[in-house]
């Protein structure tokens, strides 16, 4: 490709509304050009590195016994009315009448799609197992679209589904997923975690997320570098307690103390002089409609989903100050677990606290020496705070490694969710109908491209891995006036692409440093650079992760480009 025909609008200035290092990038660099609130033009450059992606995806998924498909994305209303989902999946599905009014919608995902396609075509057992794939546009309606491609209204996604007519099958092809998965990022050249997660709206017995460790991700997760457990946050264990042995005759009298305009945990903890692990913090949640109050140490976070998992709710959120008044008769800020006239539920860190200081229930006013038992009564002790790096693993007791990352990639046991719900049912070897056990499996395409710029960049630019760069190799001339430098670089060009690699040229009529920039802010893993040593018989060669120039003699130079290159990729 001549850089003279690629339509790569590059830009020297970040956009403002650009938040993160691949929102800002991809944009500077020419890949992607915004349309509105989260949708956005995908360009060449952009285009190249996809379909690398989807090479790569599609590689994996055919060789682990996968076949691709291509289903409708507009979704017949009545299918998702069958699996109970039309109302229940929230306003982020993109709803519409058609000229006759009939109900439709832009497809999130395809589970009651693919259900029911296997559900008229397999009959007997003897039709399983099967897994089904595609790869396409999804639509979702964020109420806050935002760092570009990482959440946008429209994206790239493969969606897998797997059929089978046992429990123990199922579980066959989750792990076989798992493992497919863990080769198609590694092919990437992209570092990642798979963990155990929550199953969200998808549903089903038990998930993993891929996560993209890097600094910039939305999402957190917690490994075990001794034993190899991994959990994202809203998934990951905490190890329960023990009650303190003798823990009653440690029990001290309650001291009522004055604490003006006190609010925050911080500010009890400095204006009395305690540590935060000391106090208690008490939050009043509305669960499916209902008040609940939950106890948790005060230098600890609950996790919302974990929450919700235990009450095994459908929405949970954080009570407004008139709702806390309404239900305690208590000032927020300053609530008490003492005569509380709603039911409290203490997390697991509230176990071993003795002596805590907790509100008072009254304005201005905390309470020392507050104890669960002795004074409120518990519910039960549930396991909703938030895991951080140093705890221990729940598996081997060592400290837990802490980091963030970016979902791209998720799996899920579901079981017979859908299948029971749509009728989607097989003929046995005894002759008995059955519901087909199933499974999903999701790759963001479009977010592993932004996914791995936040990964892989520094401050010239992008920096590809060469698996899904958009090309591998960039031959740049610095002056293209110069007879013997233009046509050293085309012949290197042209025999690089008889090779078979992606190359481009930079046959521009243009400064040599705006060249430079350019191949460095778009990301192209080599650059064979011939400049004015070209009359010495010298070009050099830069690796653009590590910024090394190598000078080598011109009929060196493929030969050591393909070297580099072979370094450079996943082995």
């Amino acid at each position: 490709m001549r850089f003279s025909r690629l339509f790569a609008p590059t830009l020297k200035e970040s956009p403002a509304d650009a938040e993160i290092p691949s929102h800002k990038l991809l944009i500077r660099a020419g890949f992607i050009r915004k349309k509105a609130s989260g949708l956005y033009d995908i360009l060449p450059l952009g285009v190249r590195v996809l379909l690398k992606i989807e090479r790569i995806i599609r590689e994996e998924m055919n060789k682990a016994g996968a076949q691709e498909v291509i289903l409708p994305i507009m979704h017949p209303a009545e299918l998702w009315i069958e699996s109970g989902r039309w109302d229940a999946y929230g306003k982020e599905m993109i709803k519409f009448e058609d000229r006759h009014g009939r109900n439709y919608a832009l497809g999130p995902t395809a589970e009651e799609m693919i259900t029911d396609l296997v559900r008229k075509e397999v009959k007997s057992y003897k039709d399983l197992p099967l897994n089904l794939y595609q790869i396409g546009r999804k639509f979702r309606d964020e109420i806050r679209p935002r760092f570009g491609l990482m959440r946008a209204r429209e994206f790239i996604m493969k969606d897998a589904y797997s059929f089978h007519a046992s429990d123990e099958d199922a579980e066959r092809e989750y792990w076989n997923m798992y493992e497919t998965y863990s080769r198609i990022f590694s092919r990437m050249g992209l570092q990642f975690k798979a963990v155990e997660a929550d199953t969200g709206e998808i549903g089903g017995s038990f998930s993993h997320e891929f996560m993209v460790i890097a600094d910039t991700g939305e999402g957190k997760l917690v490994f075990c570098e001794k034993c190899g457990y991994a959990a994202s946050t809203e998934k990951a264990e905490a190890v329960k307690p023990q009650i303190p042995e003798n823990r009653e005759s440690l029990f001290r009298e309650i001291e009522k103390v004055s604490t003006p305009n006190v609010r925050r945990i911080e500010e009890v903890s400095e204006f009395l002089n305690v540590p935060q692990d000391s106090i208690l913090k008490l939050l009043v949640y509305i669960v499916d409609g209902k008040p609940v109050a939950v106890a948790i140490r005060g230098d600890k976070d609950v996790e919302e989903t974990k929450l919700k998992n235990v009450f095994k709710a459908k929405e949970i959120r954080l009570a407004t100050d008139e709702e806390i008044e309404k239900f305690t008769g208590q000032p927020k800020g300053f609530l008490s677990p003492i005569n509380l006239s709603i039911p409290v539920y203490a997390d697991y860190s509230v176990i071993p606290m003795v002596n805590f200081v907790a509100g008072a229930g009254e304005k201005d006013y905390h309470l020392k020496n507050v104890n669960w038992e002795r004074d409120f009564k518990v519910e039960a002790f549930v396991d909703v705070a938030e895991v951080k790096g140093g705890e221990p693993c729940p598996k081997c007791g060592n400290p837990l490694t802490e980091k963030r990352g970016i979902e791209v990639g998720h799996i899920f046991k579901l079981g017979t969710k859908y299948s029971e719900a749509m009728n989607a049912t097989f003929v046995d070897e005894n002759g008995e109908e059955k519901p087909i056990v199933m499974g999903c499996y999701g790759i963001g395409v479009t977010r592993v491209m932004a996914a791995a710029v936040e990964q892989n960049y520094d401050e010239n630019g992008i920096v590809w891995t060469p698996e899904i760069a958009p090309f591998e190799i960039i031959v740049i001339p610095v002056n293209v006036k110069n007879d013997e430098i233009r046509e050293t670089a085309e012949k290197i060009y042209e025999e690089l692409k008889s090779k078979g690699l992606d190359v481009l040229i930079d046959d521009r009529n243009a400064r040599p440093g705006f060249k430079f920039k350019d191949a460095d802010l778009i990301g192209i893993p080599i650059q064979v650079i011939v400049g004015k040593k070209i009359s010495e018989g010298k070009v050099e060669v830069k690796v653009r992760k590590t910024g090394e120039k190598i000078e080598v003699p011109v009929e060196e130079a493929i030969e050591r480009a393909l070297e580099t290159l072979r370094e450079l990729q996943v082995r």
